[in-house]
């Protein structure tokens, strides 16, 4: 039998039973459906998390008390206040960090906010002027935090926008007064919108002076009595100098603790944090890969049953074609080509109607009012294409 005489056996034989026959092919669709949206949703959330930390700032290392470091300049127990305002003033003007271009320390907490009726619960962060540029957080309306404030410990406060738009609606924020922790602060200024998530949101935050957050709404000190930091951001002139700046700044903190041991604070870069996050958000790929593949694996059971009716129902026909000398070979031909024509058939309309459902759900708020971001790969669609391919062949000859 020439391969166009078996094709065309094939198409007859399921065209025969035609509702049987799209029954089995709506598995393979489902699956290979399934497949290609979940992990395009799962590449687009690994893609929005990296490139919203990549926009929070660049050529950045971010110095924290406590923790052991990955790079061997950590080893410290627990999560003590071990840096202060003092640490970053030294690292910004310090001979031995020139690779150090901009330092910007902060302390955060979580306070309430009112404004007339109106209150919601939001992060307050206590920066410094640098905090601006070095953690690319600009302005859209008003002004920042400049040093005066920080000098005068000023009860002013710059607004990420949704705060503004939960507190304010429409209207401008600028000059208006705002209570947090019960203490009123001055608005100045409102952050341009960076975006976020459901779960998180870069513009669900409040900032103020660093020593007005001391001052006003905390007051942890270090066992020295200086003004601890929980964070401090140290921008580099070049991210080639990584190495050399990592080493600079662990080297200078170590001479302000006088350290002779492991060291009491962490110094850790973006890259290490988006590689940590990657790993973290591959394991949610696979996992939903791996639920979607379930949906295939049934569609391919699926088949084999159609086929095992099939043979059973065809007995007698199969019994006609030995007798007109038909060989084993051409008779399992048959319905290995009738079982590939179901599972190719329905993976390329499973492709298909992955592909819609991907550009339908892009930028589009699934799941609260962010909107999603997905993330279509070729390599993934022919990657099940070829799997609902070889499910077909499987089940088909067995």
């Amino acid at each position: 039998m020439t391969v166009i005489t078996i094709l065309r056996t094939a198409l007859s034989s399921l065209g025969a039973n035609k509702l049987r026959a799209g029954l089995t092919l709506l598995g393979i669709v489902i699956g290979v459906a399934a497949v290609i949206s979940l992990m395009a949703i799962g590449r687009g959330v690994q893609q929005t998390i990296t490139e919203r930390i990549q926009s929070l700032g660049t050529n950045l290392l971010f110095v924290r008390p406590g923790e052991s470091s990955n790079r061997g300049f950590g080893g410290g127990q627990g999560s003590a206040a071990t840096l202060t305002i003092d640490d970053a003033y030294a690292l910004k003007d310090s001979p031995f960090a020139p690779s150090v271009s901009a330092v910007a320390p902060e302390m955060s907490t979580s306070a309430q906010l009112v404004v007339g009726r109106k209150n919601t619960s939001s992060t307050v962060i206590g920066v410094t002027p640098e905090y601006e540029y070095v953690r690319n957080f600009p302005v859209e309306l008003g002004q920042f935090i400049d040093a005066g404030h920080v000098e005068s410990n000023a009860m002013v406060a710059v607004l990420g926008s949704s705060v503004a738009q939960d507190l304010y609606g429409f209207r401008s924020p600028i000059g208006q007064n705002v209570r947090i922790n019960g203490r009123r602060f001055e608005v100045i200024g409102v952050l341009e919108e960076k975006g976020g998530s459901s779960f998180f949101s870069f513009d669900d935050r409040v900032m103020i002076p660093i020593t007005t957050a001391y001052y006003r709404l905390s007051s942890q000190r270090t066992t020295q009595g200086s003004i601890s930091v929980q964070t401090i951001n140290v921008q580099m002139e070049d991210v080639n100098q990584i190495d050399a700046a990592l080493g600079e700044v662990a080297t200078l903190l170590r001479l302000r603790h006088r350290l002779t041991g492991d060291d009491d604070f962490t110094v850790t870069n973006q890259q290490e944090t988006i590689e940590a996050l990657q790993e973290a958000t591959n394991a949610f790929v696979f996992f939903l890969g791996a639920i979607a593949g379930i949906s295939l694996l049934v569609g391919g059971i699926g088949i084999m049953n159609i086929m095992l009716v099939s043979v059973t129902e065809r007995t007698r026909e199969i019994g006609i074609r030995k007798a007109m000398g038909a060989k084993r070979r051409d008779i399992m031909l048959q319905f290995v080509s009738e079982a590939t024509l179901l599972s190719i058939g329905g993976g390329a309309a499973g492709v298909f109607l992955g592909w819609v459902l991907i550009v339908s759900i892009n930028g589009k708020a699934v799941i609260g009012d962010s909107p999603s971001q997905t993330s279509f790969s070729l390599d993934i669609a022919l990657l099940a294409l070829a799997v609902s391919a070889g499910i077909g062949l499987f089940f088909g000859i067995y």
